[in-house]
């Protein structure tokens, strides 16, 4: 079977697309500018991500990148007819019920994941399948539009440390490492989050992707420079984390972290782009001037074609709108909490004051109630208690998130390392100067007590949906490290005497009388 493809002018770009590619081209632009307009908080958010999160700057380029994918592409689209097609919207509603899951969970990443998804399910309702086989690419690459990765910012400082100890002590010099603390003989070292390279290696991610499918034809090519991306700015940011601390023994700590800020601001991504790149120059086996796809293969007729893609595009803007009224819905809920709450009485402590050794306060914002005590045994132990509860939670007002719970961001305490858990709770190492301090976190959401993030997500968005409790308690316990009794040994204590952490936690919550053991 042969298919005739008309045969179009492409000088100067003008007259490449007919009426009916214009008219599709501006029901989607249309489309896309309600999505953005409905869900306006959310592009704001996203905004202020790319422009004030170094680890996401990149992300303020995609855009342009897919423009210029998309405009690569424009010899062999035009000869692509569009059509509405029924089927995309199932796209813009599956990207509509992540919006929803991201609101009533109170997980941003859903909810930006939503929004693309969105924007994508309306490309491919308005263009229909044969348009976004061709562009297939560059609708996928607008996924790098949402802000993802951080939770890489852990295993990527653990590795940072893997490679930067044994370097030193291969120089000769003299290092002890706790957690994430490089303590050498003229100064300590934090390896941060913002050590970690997570930036660099999720930005090389989106960086590689694009490459391997510009620069690549051969699946196994694409692989293998998607690998050296990957694992090139890890070994290099050990490196760096080397050199710094490396100039700092031979210099101060002054002139090499000052030196090591502009390097690692300015110079070393793009070192590391640049090594990449000249590391897969040799192996690019694609033509510059082959087409992206053969347009003749692109001319199927499908079924689900709509006759009026002006019908499919107010339909999709009316689903997505459901999801938006059902939002708006869960979040009126809420439950009832008491006017005033108290710290518990426990038998055998008392109440004294808190710690002047080095400020600690936990971060929950938007909390309907906060209180935070210290307690003493008058036998050496000394414990703090903090209660956070939330009659609901919503955007900004959440028992869980970014920056929130023992350690707010760019605070004076650092994290050392995660410890085993106990009774449930998560619990943390962490240091402010001298002053160290074990953290146990729980959280009680409905009746669930957990002292994971995502089982919290999980079960405020159970709860949202199913009409179960809203509120919810975070339920701290921490003790400073002293020569008297170790952190571990003075929280189980303290936890001994005030009973299950359940019934600390329902009763601030008002679910009962606070409870006294004395």
């Amino acid at each position: 079977m042969t298919i005739a493809v008309p045969r179009v002018s492409f000088e100067r770009g003008a007259g490449l697309f007919d009426s009916a590619w214009q008219r599709h081209a501006a029901l989607l632009a249309g489309t896309c500018v309600a999505l953005l307009l409905l869900f306006r908080a959310d592009v704001a958010d996203l905004a202020a991500i790319y422009w004030t999160n170094t680890t996401f700057g990149h992300c303020l380029f995609i855009a342009p990148v897919v423009a210029w994918l998309v405009w690569q592409r424009r010899r062999e689209l035009a000869l692509v007819p569009p059509v509405g097609w029924w089927p995309g919207l199932v796209v813009m509603s599956g990207g509509g019920f992540a919006w929803l899951i991201g609101d009533a969970a109170g997980v941003a990443l859903f909810r930006h994941l939503g929004l693309v998804v969105m924007l994508q399910g309306a490309a491919v309702a308005l263009l229909g399948p044969n348009v976004t086989r061709a562009l297939l690419f560059p609708l996928a690459y607008m996924i790098f539009l949402v802000p993802f990765g951080e939770s890489l910012e852990g295993p990527l400082q653990d590795l940072t440390v893997r490679i930067l100890v044994p370097l030193l002590h291969l120089f000769a010099v003299p290092a002890q490492v706790d957690g994430v603390l490089i303590t050498t003989p003229n100064g300590w070292f934090e390896v941060a989050e913002a050590c970690s390279g997570a930036k660099f290696v999720i930005a090389m991610i989106a960086y590689g992707a694009l490459v391997a499918n510009v620069c690549y034809v051969s699946w196994r090519r694409r692989a293998a420079f998607m690998a050296v991306a990957l694992i090139v700015p890890m070994v290099a940011n050990g490196l760096r984390a080397f050199g710094t601390v490396y100039a700092a023994y031979l210099t101060s700590v002054e002139q090499a972290t000052g030196y090591d800020h502009i390097v690692y601001g300015w110079v070393f991504f793009g070192l590391v782009m640049a090594g990449v790149m000249a590391i897969g120059w040799k192996w690019f086996d694609r033509d510059p001037d082959a087409p992206w796809f053969d347009a003749a293969k692109l001319q199927a007729h499908w079924p689900g074609t709509a006759q009026l893609p002006a019908v499919v595009a107010l339909t999709g803007l009316f689903i997505v709108s459901l999801f938006l009224a059902w939002a708006g819905a869960i979040a009126a809920r809420a439950d009832t909490l008491p006017a005033r709450i108290a710290l518990p009485q426990v038998a055998g402590w008392q109440q004294v004051p808190l710690s002047a050794r080095a400020t600690w306060k936990p971060n929950f914002p938007g909390a309907d109630h906060f209180l935070m005590g210290r307690y003493s045994d008058g036998m050496g132990a000394q414990v703090d208690l903090v209660l956070a509860v939330y009659g609901s939670q919503r955007e900004g007002k959440e028992l869980v998130g970014f920056g929130q719970g023992a350690i707010r961001e760019n605070d004076k305490w650092v994290r050392i390392e995660d410890l085993p858990a106990l009774d449930g709770g998560k619990a943390l190492r962490m240091t402010a100067g001298p002053v160290e301090r074990e953290v146990v976190t729980w959280y009680r959401v409905g009746d669930v007590l957990t002292g994971s993030d995502g089982r919290v997500k999980a079960e405020t968005l159970k709860a949202k949906l199913l009409r179960g409790r809203q509120r919810a308690v975070a339920v701290l316990v921490s003790a400073e490290k002293d020569a008297a009794l170790p952190t571990r040994a003075a929280i189980k204590r303290f936890m001994a005497a005030v009973g299950p952490v359940e019934r600390v936690a329902d009763a601030a919550a008002g679910g009962d009388r606070p409870p006294d053991v004395r």
